[in-house]
């Protein structure tokens, strides 16, 4: 056992998020490049790549200081591309996985690369997405800059979990240094110049005129945009403009603009980008590399997809008859032959109990028959002991069979009971180079089970024995290919499962909406006597399914099949089913289908919580992902289930308001804090996806690089052609009502006290809080925090106000406080407004006042410092002269800052002055 603990630290990296880099000795090595399934062959995206990484190689290692570079890539090739000699197979890699993935936009949405996070500060994101054209086009060069340094942009995104230094919705706010206020681009560095620009199109002319201020804002007008000098001083920072020619570094400690409205200030608590990379592990585990370049070029391999293979390997001890097990077992099983394992794929069976046996070798699903042949071979029966490490090595062996090495197989492990011999093979599984997804069911599964996961990439799920969870059904449901090519994916759309008490019936909808529809499966299952409930299923057009209608299999006489031939009904389908046994019994409706279209993604759903172990106590975030292609699916009523290993599962309503867990509003990704532990031990998750007509709609990526507009050059403004935008009614395909149904796996917890649990989580951070100034008051709001973070109803505020954000920032406490006796609380994810008049400071131009909000709960545990608002008490200058050279309007003085100096020396001045009769007018003199 002493060597499986060493590896569960030498792969808990791997635990987080299924990346495999790996940092050695400063440089990054396995970094996974997967271009998806769905693209044309074109190996000048292959070229590109290198060339990207390559470069990017040496601007990073300048870019932190000879700390960082990138070792070593794999590219993942898809496999309709023909195979070459350099081309290796791939191990246990694969798209879903990938840290870069090559993909073309949904509805052509622009080139904008992107990483997408869902975590905060710190924590690791998603993947970067690149398309082709940005790959491929040479003309987004002035857009976006080099591709090297975008990918250095985008890898601290990926890789440190930092974040934007610009804001798209808020592109300016107010600073005030040395007690003159100005209008400022949200920047970092504030030393880089430039000018701010309006440009107006029509059909291909466009013009340019100076930004004048919005008298309601107190900031420049909408369509306003910050050009850029081509030619600056400021290195910082690659986090705002990576394309600017000096820039070359992170903003740090000296160079960090605090004040700018972007979400590096808001989720790091206003600390540099620098600072934040400082602190990570990567950095603390490397020093500074005595070079000038970086010790090694980078090398690649390339490495092509190829046909799915999994085989079974499943558990048959004697403790599989306990709870219904093996029929259950049986069941699933049956549900992933015939409706989730892709066609093509090749499938073999392997059972074991103190040893294995082969039930069956590895059989390509062509064909319905070949589905039906493995499901008879499925297991009936259990008795015996339990080595899972043999197991294993059979499923190794069916595999092998056929093919030469294991690199890129699957092995679905599903076992019940434990097994002191386990640490055998991990060193074996480790080297295969093939991937294992792990079942644990019951109680008492293997607590070690999850390494076997862990160190391939594999799945890990767990499903109880509380028979109307359905978790087995939906662990096997969730093992779909990690290929990337979705539209030959099963998914689900039902799984629902109740005790129906005699003659009683369990009712409901599935609603199939016009993404998917294709090899639909309706199936009702059952735990009493063999002889099937009464069964009818509506379509939305009338047309109704008796029970006669479906088929019951012969081995597994508690499952009834229905296959809707052709491509299913869009609309809601409307089951009625009625327990006609002499005892309560538990029924369930599962309903799977796949994409309608190779041309139009499907609605899908990713779910997963922050982190696969968990020690309390720290709380848990869920996730659940909800996008179409890359677009996210806003407005779904999201439910997350968690269920544990002992005692009743918890229902969270998941959220995408951008406060609590959930860093960004609106960007498809629905969060919640998870803090209900009920003890030690596994638990498992799922989550229900409903979206209606009338309000779910699609929406775009928030977290971007920066869409350069231009450059000024020797004075002189160049833009670039503006950035494409599709109009809602493009976005807005017809996406109507859907259901969706995902597993998230399992996840362990340690550490809950035995004897229960006491108030030991206070309110979240608040993350939303704005403030604005209207009629001499102030107005506050944010979004309500609870008792336990986001769950429950704090018990007050204190909130904080300071003309200094760091003073406030640093030294909450001792900020000038708000009197909020006033001020009636509302439940978590209520939105909470205040409003004073101020009197606790003289009202005076050129001054911000900053504010900052804790909540505290009945157990007197404090929230975070929230983010910082300010209002800024400030008279815009006079709109003909947008840079405040002309301090009085209309004096007959004419003024103009001067700043485009090429060269030291002397310089003359022109002045013309043109009269015309219709606008020039005498004016009373100034006082």
């Amino acid at each position: 056992m002493r060597v499986l603990k060493s590896l569960v630290l030498l792969f808990l990296l791997l635990v987080v998020r299924g990346s495999t880099v790996q940092l050695n000795n400063g440089g990054y090595e396995d970094i996974v490049i997967a271009i998806n399934p769905g693209l044309p062959e074109d190996h000048n995206i292959i070229r590109n790549i290198q060339d990207m990484v390559k470069e990017a190689s040496s601007y990073l290692f300048n870019a932190t200081k000879q700390r960082f570079f990138f070792k070593a890539v794999k590219i993942i090739i898809p496999l309709h591309w023909l195979p070459k000699p350099e081309y290796l197979s791939v191990k246990t890699e694969s798209y879903d996985k990938a840290d870069v993935i090559v993909a073309n936009p949904f509805l052509k949405y622009g080139d904008d690369p992107y990483t997408l996070q869902y975590g905060g500060c710190g924590e690791k994101g998603r993947y970067i997405h690149f398309t082709p054209d940005f790959l491929l086009n040479d003309n987004l060069y002035n857009i976006y800059g080099s591709r090297a340094k975008v990918f250095v942009h985008e890898w601290a995104h990926l890789r440190w979990g930092v974040f934007d230094e610009y804001n798209n919705d808020a592109p300016f706010y107010v600073s005030v240094n040395s007690g003159e206020a100005s209008v400022e681009a949200t920047r970092c560095s504030a030393s880089v110049t430039g000018k701010y620009i309006v440009q107006s199109c029509t059909g291909n002319s466009c013009t340019t005129r100076e930004c004048k201020y919005d008298a309601q804002t107190k900031l420049y007008e909408a369509g306003c945009k910050f050009v850029p000098d081509k030619t600056q001083n400021a290195p910082a920072s690659i986090m705002y403009m990576q394309s600017l020619p000096s820039v070359v570094e992170f903003c740090d400690q000296s160079t960090h603009n605090e004040k700018a409205t972007n979400m590096q200030n808001k989720m790091c608590n206003y600390h540099s980008t620098w600072e934040v990379i400082m602190n990570s592990p990567d950095f603390s585990n490397t020093s500074p590399i005595n070079s000038t370049n970086p010790p090694n070029e980078t090398s690649f391999s390339l490495l092509q997809t190829k046909d799915r293979v999994v085989c079974l390997v499943l558990d048959v001890s004697g403790s599989m008859t306990a709870n219904n097990r093996i029929d259950r077992l049986y069941r699933s099983a049956e549900i992933f032959l015939l409706q989730i394992v892709e066609m093509g794929s090749w499938v073999g069976i392997v059972t074991f109990q103190s040893t294995a046996q082969i039930k069956i070798n590895l059989q390509q699903i062509v064909s319905e028959n070949v589905r039906q042949n493995l499901v008879n071979k499925l297991p009936t029966s259990a008795d015996g002991g339990t080595n899972i490490c043999d197991g294993v090595r059979k499923g190794f062996e069916v595999i092998k069979q056929k093919y030469s090495n294991l690199y890129g197989s699957e092995i679905v492990l599903l076992t019940d009971g434990e097994d002191g011999g386990m640490s055998s093979c991990l060193t074996e599984v480790g080297n295969s180079g093939s991937i294992i997804h792990t079942i644990a069911l019951g109680p008492n599964a293997a607590p070690e089970l999850e390494q076997f996961s862990n160190m391939t990439g594999g799945l890990r799920f767990y499903a109880t024995d509380t028979v109307d969870s359905n978790g087995l059904i939906d662990a096997f449901s969730g093992i779909s290919s990690g290929s990337g090519n979705i539209s030959e994916q099963s998914i689900q759309l039902e799984s629902i499962a109740r005790s129906v008490a005699v003659k009683q019936w369990m009712n409901g909808t599935v609603t199939i909406d016009s993404t998917v529809g294709n090899d639909t499966f309706f199936v009702v299952t059952w735990d009493g006597i063999t002889s099937p409930p009464d069964i009818l299923l509506r379509d939305p057009k009338g047309k109704e399914y008796r029970t006669s209608d479906f088929t019951v299999s012969v081995l597994n006489l508690r499952t009834a099949r229905l296959n809707i031939a052709g491509t299913a009904e869009v609309g809601d389908w409307y089951y009625w089913i009625q327990n006609n046994h002499t005892n309560s019994q538990v029924i369930s409706m599962i309903t799977t289908s796949r994409a309608a279209s190779l041309a139009v993604p499907p609605v899908t759903v990713k779910a997963l919580m922050n982190k696969d172990t968990n020690n309390f106590p720290n709380p848990m975030v869920i996730y659940a992902e909800v996008s179409q292609g890359f677009l996210p699916v806003l407005g779904a009523t999201v439910m997350a289930t968690v269920e544990p290993q002992t005692g009743s599962a918890v229902e969270i309503k998941l959220l995408d308001d951008g406060s609590g867990a959930d860093i960004t509003k609106n960007d498809g990704i629905y969060s919640k804090y998870f803090t209900s532990f009920k003890g030690n031990g596994r638990y498992n998750l799922k989550v229900r996806v409903q979206g209606k007509d009338k309000t779910v709609r699609l929406g775009r990526r928030q977290s971007q690089a920066l869409y350069v507009p231009g450059y000024i050059e020797n004075g002189e403004i160049k833009m670039n052609a503006p950035r494409p935008e599709v109009s809602d009614d493009e976005i807005q395909a017809k996406l109507g009502s859907f259901n969706r149904v995902a597993s998230g796996g399992s996840f362990v917890v340690a550490n809950v006290p035995s004897e229960g649990t006491t108030d030991v989580f206070p309110p979240c951070k608040i993350i939303d809080l704005e403030a604005q100034y209207e009629e001499d008051k102030i107005h506050l709001s944010w979004t309500a925090p609870g008792n336990d973070f986001d769950v429950g109803q704090a018990e007050r505020y204190i909130i904080k106000m300071s003309e200094s954000l760091l003073d406030l920032r640093n030294s909450f406490e001792n900020a000038t406080s708000l009197n909020t006796s006033s001020l009636v609380l509302n439940p978590a994810g209520t939105k909470e407004s205040f409003q004073f008049k101020p009197e606790y400071f003289a009202i005076k131009n050129d001054t911000v006042i900053y504010f900052a909000i804790c909540a505290v709960d009945n157990a007197s545990l404090t929230s975070e410092v929230s983010n910082i608002a300010q209002v800024a008490l400030f008279v815009t200058p006079k709109e003909s002269s947008p840079d405040g050279s002309d301090i009085v309007k209309n004096d007959g003085v004419y003024s103009r800052y001067i700043y485009s100096f090429s060269e030291n020396g002397r310089y003359n001045l022109k002045v013309c002055v043109q009269r015309a009769n219709k606008t020039v007018r005498p004016h009373p003199t100034v006082p």
